[in-house]
């Protein structure tokens, strides 16, 4: 899902970023020859994601570095457990640091997170998703950790899936016209989706042929009605003010996916250090 060259060039970004015109400490203390060890340690419990991209990292600034991974992404860690050794030169080993952190605290918060989600579910057969309320220009890599954490993806971009939402419905007078004027336009190669926020709504879209059915913020005796009557015409997405505490809640309703932007867009980074 993460190819290399695209890993690569996001950290070369991310490292024109953080390193600019040079890193005026660590070149001041440190030459090209000055070898050392560190180790990746974590300080907490969680799912690990992101050891490849942390690995790349020092790929990218040096040949001379070397990464010897102890674990693998979707490895449930404790706290002090070492998850890497990194072996090179010092000046290379805190220059990549900040950034290589970055990324895996970051990733691995999003595993861990969604992990919770998916285990509060438990044998129930609903799947947590993302949202498209991610960071810009990162979703890639949060949508990796969501799969690494046990959930499902939902649409990438704006042309992976037909989605109205109130705001079409709004501009194109019902969910019959906005349905009518989408499959005019689109491929046969497109599902829609289709947001609603009544029972009206529902009953108004089941004629029409749409893949999937999103439930907006209805509460848990709605949504039951709601799976009855679409009773299985349509996969039946549950979206807003999806908690912790109620995604169990939620899956007995019965539907299909549920889709939250908490996983991704509350997710605590994860306290994992880089000991020289």
């Amino acid at each position: 899902m993460l190819s290399s060259f695209y890993v690569e060039d996001h950290v070369k970004s991310a490292l024109k970023e953080d390193i600019g015109f040079g890193d005026v400490t660590t070149e001041s203390i440190l030459g090209e020859d000055e070898i050392f060890e560190a180790k990746l340690v974590s300080r907490c419990e969680g799912i690990i994601c992101g050891l490849e991209v942390f690995k790349t990292v020092f790929k990218v600034l040096s040949d001379k570095v070397q990464v010897e991974l102890l674990f693998k992404d979707g490895d449930a860690i404790k706290k002090s457990d070492v998850l890497a050794k990194i072996k090179g030169p010092g000046k290379y080993l805190l220059l990549g640091e900040r950034v290589a952190l970055n990324y895996i605290q970051r990733m691995s918060g999003i595993a861990t997170e969604t992990n919770k989600y998916q285990k509060a579910i438990g044998e129930l057969k609903a799947k947590i998703v993302d949202t498209r309320k991610t960071t810009p220009n990162f979703r890639a890599f949060e949508k990796y950790s969501v799969k690494v954490g046990g959930g499902a993806l939902h649409r990438f971009n704006l042309s992976d899936c037909a989605m109205i939402k109130d705001n079409h419905i709004q501009v194109a007078g019902s969910v019959t016209n906005a349905v009518k004027k989408v499959k005019e336009n689109l491929s046969h190669a497109h599902k829609i989706e289709l947001e609603c926020d009544t029972i009206e709504q529902i009953k108004e879209a089941l004629p029409l042929g749409v893949d999937i059915i999103m439930l907006d913020n209805m509460s848990l005796e709605q949504m039951k009605e709601a799976v009855e009557l679409i009773n299985g015409r349509a996969i039946v997405e549950a979206s807003g003010n999806v908690k912790l505490e109620t995604v169990r809640k939620i899956a007995e309703c019965g539907v299909d996916i549920i889709s939250s932007s908490a996983i991704v867009a509350k997710a605590p980074t994860l306290d994992i250090a880089l000991d020289m």
